[in-house]
């Protein structure tokens, strides 16, 4: 694995790796560390498929305020605990606690943890494990770089 004077990895994680690996491998895993590539994956996929299950909901069952929006409540739902668990891996990355992800309720801390997100993770393993090298292992065991 290359890796940069910053002791990070040298590629980003792929969309479809990121996005592969919060829905299966880390369905509801809260160990270790996310990448800023994955995490800014997830919430891209996240953003996106929720547009497009909101103009389905609008097709299906009308576009007015007060029309359900079923399949984006089923697809909330779904994604909820590997969206939390993402949170949380990225905020060990930057050394810092899963448990500032409940100081989302209030207004002012927000800021940090959007801070947190947008900072490069620690450059060597910290207290929440390995420095993430944003590859997958595949079935046949070779692990792959995601450029």
């Amino acid at each position: 694995m290359e890796s940069t004077s910053a002791g990070r990895p040298a590629q980003m994680m792929s969309f479809n790796d990121a996005v592969t690996n919060c829905l299966f491998n880390n369905y509801i895993g809260f160990d270790g560390r996310a990448s800023r590539s994955e995490f800014w994956f997830w919430l891209l996929f996240t953003f996106v498929a929720g547009m497009i299950t909101g103009i389905i909901d609008g097709f299906v069952f009308g576009w007015e305020v007060e029309d359900p929006m079923w399949i984006t409540d089923v697809f909330s739902l779904i994604i909820f605990l590997p969206g939390l668990a993402v949170n949380v891996r990225r905020l060990h990355d930057v050394g810092q606690s899963g448990w500032w992800v409940l100081s989302a309720i209030l207004v002012l801390p927000i800021l940090l943890l959007f801070y947190w997100a947008i900072i490069e993770g620690d450059a060597n393993p910290n207290e929440y494990g390995e420095v993430p090298t944003n590859t997958l292992a595949r079935e046949d065991g070779i692990n792959y770089n995601n450029y």
